[in-house]
């Protein structure tokens, strides 16, 4: 097993070279906290990790100690960015330096590939994360996220807003992706999200990320009766967009919610939200989740509104050389 020695006793190991087995304490207790913390079901997404590791397929490291996996990282880059999946260490063994020394593997192994010229992360359950300084620190900025729960009991109390009249609500479906794709891409244009994600600052990327969230576990499973469009009648054009997934049994996920520039402030937003969450209560869904840049006050506010309220806070780095 090649492994880097550490003085404190400690070893990174690439997770190419460990067994699946060796990560199922820690994926356990990930998924647990998971549970716990968000309504989420993380189960699906550990075993995509674990299927990854036994092919040989996952590049990462894993942080062990007496011979036990106490923490992992993993990434993924693609054409010019490089994207951190995830990074977790055992609850008796975890502190910002170990947390650090994970995540300053992973940076020093993306940015040694020359083509690479931007590093995202979203790690939901790090601590403290815009409190402490980080590896790279020179090429980071950080922004605030919130991660936000409704109470689906009273979804049905919600009323209709002044758009509802005014639109036609339709089911999303796989031959509106284009359209959707050219809408996200619009609606982020000079948004602060843009410079969180940069797959919304083109169509071609819109695709790429309306993909990731229709055919991959890790926003949750896609659920078409609550994934909605806001048309113009008038015209066909679409207007507005709320894509929902299932978390777990009892909760769903808004993963995407947007409207077009000309669309902004008649509405179409609040009737989208209340019209998916309507369909996640009929579901049997007990709430409903989404996430938020803190900076985006306008959406913050919708949002409490509607009924959602702060669940935790984490954060969206982004490292980017020049």
């Amino acid at each position: 097993m090649a492994a880097l020695p550490e003085a404190s006793g400690l070893q990174l190991v690439e997770l190419d070279r460990l067994r699946a087995e060796a990560l199922d304490g820690l994926l356990d207790e990930e998924a647990e906290l998971w549970r716990q913390t968000l309504d989420w079901d993380y189960r699906p997404s550990a075993d995509l990790v674990r299927r990854f590791v036994r092919l040989r397929a996952l590049s990462g490291w894993a942080l062990v100690a007496a011979g036990e996996v106490i923490g992992y990282s993993y990434f993924v880059a693609e054409d010019a960015k490089g994207l951190i999946g995830d990074l977790y260490v055992l609850a008796p063994f975890r502190s910002a330096e170990l947390e650090n020394r994970l995540l300053e593997a992973v940076l020093t192994s993306l940015f040694a590939d020359a083509r690479l010229r931007r590093i995202e992360a979203q790690l939901m359950l790090l601590e403290a994360p815009l409190e402490r300084p980080l590896p790279y620190q020179q090429w980071w900025r950080g922004h605030r996220r919130y991660f936000m729960v409704a109470d689906l009991a009273e979804a049905d109390r919600l009323p209709p807003g002044p758009a509802a009249g005014r639109i036609r609500i339709e089911g999303f479906r796989e031959s509106l992706e284009q359209a959707a794709a050219r809408l996200i891409a619009a609606a982020y244009r000079g948004h602060i999200d843009s410079q969180i994600n940069d797959q919304y600052r083109s169509v071609s990327g819109a695709r790429r990320f309306l993909a990731n969230i229709i055919q991959y576990p890790g926003c949750g499973s896609f659920y078409a009766p609550a994934s909605l469009v806001a048309v113009d009648p008038a015209s066909d054009r679409l207007l507005g967009l709320s894509l929902a997934s299932l978390v777990s049994a009892r909760t769903g996920h808004i993963t995407q919610i947007c409207t077009a520039p000309e669309a902004r402030g008649r509405g179409v937003g609040y009737e989208l939200l209340r019209r998916s969450m309507l369909e996640l209560a009929r579901a049997r869904c007990a709430r409903v989740s989404l996430t938020v840049t803190a900076a985006n006050w306008r959406a913050v506010r919708l949002y409490e509104r509607t009924g959602f309220r702060i669940r935790r806070t984490f954060a969206a780095y982004v490292w980017a050389r020049s």
